[in-house]
């Protein structure tokens, strides 16, 4: 079945469902998406993230401090690691670099980035990448704090073979988002249509990024069903046989099995 591999079911729109959680969920778990990855961002909102995916065995959760989040808490390593003791997290992140939408003097970033490798390490869990416009950098910093010792996913990449490849020798997985589906991605299918396919993960990161044919609307995790189709395609080769194997390989990465069932629709 499908997942979801990373996805902010907190800020998903709820405007077609009645404003009812319990609806969407509903109608996501029948789609055939049967597990999902619900990624924290700051630890301002987590405890009521957290809490709104409690009912729900089939998702489970990470916690982290985005790189572009200014003006929150910072937390400790210390602190990480106690909140990845909850049983239902399977990862740290997402963490990483963008120089995109952050500029100046960006040390802070860099902190964050290393005090996110360092709980991963002390809790034995893999780390969920956001790196945007940072590749040497994110990189390096993987490099210099042994990021190896634990793997993890660069999420919606979209960066080219080059870096692709280096990550894969780091032990890391690669996650695509819609953006595969996106009329000027042709770079990022080559990247897709090379990949290992046991190290490949795809993902919604909705409400963001809606992929082709539902552009305009709010992203969900249902729709992650277009990106297996399109790099399936890239492939030659069944979409059931892509699912399947990105199943997998989630269970492999985040080992979520001891939370729940997935759900089989």
């Amino acid at each position: 079945m499908l997942v979801d591999s990373h996805c902010h079911l907190d800020r998903v729109s709820l405007k077609a469902y009645d404003k009812s959680f319990s609806r969407f969920m509903t109608e996501t778990l029948s789609s055939g998406v049967g597990r999902m990855l619900c990624v924290a961002i700051d630890l301002e909102h987590y405890p009521k993230m957290r809490a709104l995916v409690e009912p729900y065995p089939q998702v489970s959760v990470s916690v982290g401090v985005h790189p572009n989040e200014v003006n929150r808490h910072e937390p400790e390593v210390e602190e990480l690691v106690a909140l990845a003791a909850d049983p239902r997290n399977v990862a740290i992140g997402e963490t990483g670099l963008d120089y995109y939408r952050s500029e100046g003097d960006l040390a802070w970033q860099h902190q964050r980035f290393r005090n996110h490798i360092a709980a991963a390490k002390a809790c034995g869990k893999p780390l969920i990448i956001h790196t945007r416009e940072a590749r040497a950098d994110t990189l390096r910093i993987l490099r210099e704090e042994g990021a190896r010792e634990v793997g993890g996913v660069l999420h919606c990449f979209t960066e080219d073979w080059d870096m692709a490849s280096q990550a894969l020798d780091l032990g890391f997985y690669i996650s695509f988002s819609g953006i595969i589906t996106f009329p000027g991605s042709d770079e990022l299918r080559q990247v897709a249509a090379r990949l290992p396919l046991d190290r490949m993960l795809i993902e919604t990161d909705s409400p963001y990024l809606t992929p082709v044919p539902h552009r305009g609307r709010p992203n969900e995790p249902k729709y992650v069903t277009q990106v297996a189709q399109r790099i399936a395609e890239l492939r030659s080769m069944e979409a059931d046989t892509l699912v399947s194997a990105t199943h997998d390989n989630f269970q492999r990465l985040f080992n979520p099995s001891a939370q729940g069932p997935d759900t089989i629709a």
